[in-house]
Parts: structure tokens; C-alpha cells; sequence
């Protein structure tokens, strides 16, 4: 994309494929400080094992490019998948959902943050899953990721406007930011709309800040009530009472559904 080629690689003595992202230095005008991040990103990648997180493998640094080589996604995007389906049923959403937090949970107990969950940076592990009811997700692009330390709020304001956190807004927050933009992904996988939304990003921003929570729409009608409850028990604006992941992942909808597939 805006950062580079991304090509499918073949291992000459393995023979398995992998991604490998080129990033041309000059091209894009990197400073130094471009290439620290994105070396955080890597190194953040490379200590993270989880089968729903994307594998870093191994990256090269020359003084025109960077070679960063990966795991090999064939699937498209969590987004592309909710758009042809408008939405999930509560089985199928249940099932990715607790991908997602058991993602989001690993993170968490190594002390890192995401800060940009979002439909379009989870991943299809394969064009083989994508066209099953219930696949295997990979959570990606963690650009703006970055260590926290247990009970220090954070002030640098990163994220996307339709799942940011409130308090991001407010720049004082933390690793429960990822948590709330979770409980968002879970409303428009269950009913196919964002749950704040706006003409413009002012006005989006309007809206997560009051953080009113609605099942309006004629597709709530059948939605178990467990389901919205474990959406406002991630949609509160109040950090202290916001599920963690590991606290989501314990809730009775997701237990309820956990053992079916």
C-alpha cells in the first residue's frame, strides 16, 4: 500500500511460501525516526507467537530497503468478508470473536498495546478458510502498537475514528482502548453498522465521546440478549468497569458458543 510492495516468497530450501513486504527507504522518504518505528513493529511482531496473530519471521535492513518477511495470508480482510455477508450470525461472530480476544489477551499479558483493531487489520488465514462459515482469523498492522506499563496511562492520541476509544480522544489511556474498538467489532459483526457514526471525522468523534449505545436496528431483534450484553460491557466509557480481555473471554456468551466447532 502507501508503504511498500508486498510479494508472495517461496523458501528455496523448505519450499514454504511466506509474504515478504519491500519497503524502498528513498521512495517514501524515510527519516529516521520512520525506520525506528517500523523496526518497533517488527521486533513487536517477532516476540509475539499466537496462531491468531500474524508470524513475523525474519526482516533485512539495507541502506535503500527494508525486507520484512512474514506469514502468508490468502484470505482478505475481516472487513471484505462482514461487507459480502452484511452480518454474522451469533455462532459464526462468537467464533471469531474469540480469536480476536484471545489475540488481544496475549498482547495484553506481554504488556502490548494495538491501539488500531479494526475489521480491515484482521486478516483470512487463507483463501481455504475464507470460504468456510467459521474460519481462522490473524490480527495485523501493528504499526502503532507499543509497550505499556501496568497502571501508567497513555497521552499520544492514535487510532481509527470509528474505533477509537473515548478516552484515546481525551489522550489518558490504556491497554482497555483495544477493548472497547473490540466491543465496536462486535456490533458490526452482529448487525453490519458501526455503532457511532457521523458525516465527518468531528462528528464521529462527537459520538464515541457520548458513547450511546443502541440496538435499533431491525437486525438487534434477534440477538440474544447475552451477546449485547457482553457489547456494553465493552462499550463503557467508564475503564473501570470495561471488560478485559480476559474478562471477555470468560463471559457467558462467548463459553456458551466456545465448544460448538
Amino acid at each position: 500500500g502507501a508503504f511498500g510492495k508486498v510479494y508472495k516468497v517461496k523458501h528455496k530450501i523448505s519450499k514454504v511460501f511466506r509474504a515478504m513486504k519491500l519497503i524502498n527507504k528513498a521512495k517514501i522518504n524515510m527519516h529516521k525516526d520512520d525506520e525506528n518505528d517500523l523496526i518497533n513493529e517488527i521486533n513487536v511482531l517477532k516476540s509475539l507467537d499466537h496462531p491468531n496473530i500474524m508470524k513475523v519471521y525474519e526482516y533485512f535492513n539495507t541502506s535503500n530497503s527494508f525486507y520484512i518477511v512474514s506469514e502468508l495470508c490468502t484470505g482478505g480482510e475481516l472487513y471484505d468478508k462482514i461487507t459480502s455477508s452484511k452480518c454474522f450470525t451469533e455462532d459464526v461472530a462468537a467464533y471469531i470473536f474469540k480469536q480476536i480476544l484471545s489475540a488481544v489477551d496475549f498482547c495484553h499479558q506481554n504488556r502490548i498495546i494495538h491501539r488500531d483493531l479494526k475489521p480491515e487489520n484482521i486478516l483470512i488465514e487463507s483463501e481455504e478458510e475464507a470460504k468456510k462459515e467459521f474460519f481462522t482469523i490473524k490480527v495485523i498492522d501493528f504499526g502503532t502498537s507499543d509497550k505499556f506499563a501496568k497502571g501508567k496511562m497513555i497521552k499520544q492520541q492514535i487510532g481509527t475514528p470509528l474505533y477509537i476509544a473515548p478516552e484515546v480522544l481525551n489522550n489518558n489511556y490504556n491497554e482497555k482502548c483495544d477493548l472497547w474498538s473490540c466491543g465496536v467489532i462486535l456490533y458490526i459483526m452482529l448487525c453490519g453498522v458501526p455503532p457511532f457514526t457521523g458525516e465527518n471525522d468531528d462528528e464521529i468523534y462527537c459520538a464515541v465521546k457520548q458513547g450511546r449505545v443502541t440496538f435499533d436496528q431491525v437486525e438487534w431483534d434477534c440477538v440474544s440478549s447475552e451477546a449485547k450484553d457482553l457489547i456494553l460491557k465493552l462499550l463503557t466509557k467508564d475503564i473501570s468497569k470495561r471488560y478485559s480481555a480476559r474478562q471477555a473471554l470468560e463471559h457467558p456468551w462467548i463459553k456458551k458458543n466456545k465448544n460448538k466447532h
